[in-house]
């Protein structure tokens, strides 16, 4: 049976590489988010780093080059309102 793969949030300042590569076997790649508990492909813990879109496409393969474009597109969740839930209901 198939799991949804879990993930620790990692912030970044706007302007700041906000892909992150594993790279241990650099052939994952995620945007502003690492799974947990480890890399799906080699298992590896705690080796991701940031870089940019432009900097992956100089020296990544097609393949991490694909999934990099393909991170980058992702739309970013809004944050959480203060005082609220998503998709509450606010109104008085």
């Amino acid at each position: 049976m198939a799991h949804e793969q879990a993930f620790w949030p990692v912030e970044c300042e706007q302007g700041e590489p906000d892909l992150l590569v594993c790279m241990s076997c650099l052939s994952e790649v995620f945007r502003r988010k690492v799974p947990m508990p480890d890399c799906p492909t080699c298992h590896g813990v705690s080796t991701y780093e940031a870089f940019t879109l432009k900097s992956i496409q100089e020296w990544g393969s097609e393949a991490l080059i694909a999934k990099a474009v393909k991170a980058e597109a992702e739309v970013e969740p809004a944050p959480p309102q203060p005082g609220g839930f998503v998709g509450s209901d606010t109104a008085e």
